[in-house]
């Protein structure tokens, strides 16, 4: 038995639920996505809404740097885009069914976790506003590691902290990082798309691919029909 309590059996021998947070349980990637627009304006006019998520993915610093090519002109896009936030935040809400859903696994047992790019002050943030963080015993934030997704570092310690093999969980996740982390750390991945079209070798990586959250939610718990020992 793990120090962390007795393990719930299913049908396909799944014991623990990971997620990415920003547009996996929180609506959270539009207020995201015009505030990295935002960030960036005076920098880069030619990225538009859909090239930016594209870049989404570990600390924001590291991705302003990378597309500024400044230090200076990265500074002050992070302090643009913490301008935003602060003037933002109350948008941000979960999505709906998301927190029964989380009650329900809890209560059958399941170990549920979180593996974000979001770093671990404003996860701390939302979890306090919505009362999401008795839900989850491991969080892994992006400023936790010196690795960033899709390296594969944060599932994986994800997985030794919950003392689970990676056959025995799952995640979800939205953007095209997750399914290469995922992928890498042999653990099958939702992707959900939003909408937008993946690059076909993403998609291939993908245990399945579905539009929503609600659509993610609805395939995994058909995976996890509990069985009694």
């Amino acid at each position: 038995m793990s120090a962390l309590g007795p393990a719930m059996k299913t049908g396909s021998g799944v014991r623990a639920v990971i997620f990415d947070l920003d547009g996996t349980l929180i609506d959270s990637m539009p207020m995201v996505l015009q505030a990295f627009a935002h960030a960036l304006a005076p920098f880069r006019p030619d990225l538009d809404i859909d090239g930016i998520f594209q870049r989404l993915g570990g600390p924001p610093e590291r991705t302003f740097l990378e597309l500024t090519g400044d230090a200076v002109k990265a500074a002050e896009a992070m302090r643009r885009l913490d301008s935003f936030g602060f003037e933002n935040g109350a948008l941000v809400q979960p999505f709906g069914g998301m927190r029964t859903w989380l009650e329900s696994l809890r209560a059958r047992g399941f170990k549920l976790a979180i593996w974000t790019g979001r770093d671990r002050h404003t996860t701390q943030a939302i979890f306090s506003a919505h009362q999401l963080g008795e839900f989850f015993s491991v969080v892994v934030c992006g400023d936790d590691l010196p690795t960033h997704k899709p390296h594969p570092a944060g599932l994986v310690e994800i997985l030794t902290r919950l003392d689970v093999r990676p056959e025995e969980a799952l995640y979800a996740g939205d953007a095209d990082a997750d399914v290469l982390g995922g992928a890498e750390a042999g653990v099958r991945t939702v992707l959900i798309s939003h909408g937008r079209k993946a690059e076909a070798s993403v998609v291939a990586l993908a245990w399945c691919n579905v539009d929503t959250p609600a659509e993610a939610y609805a395939r995994i718990e058909s995976e996890i029909s509990p069985v009694k020992e």
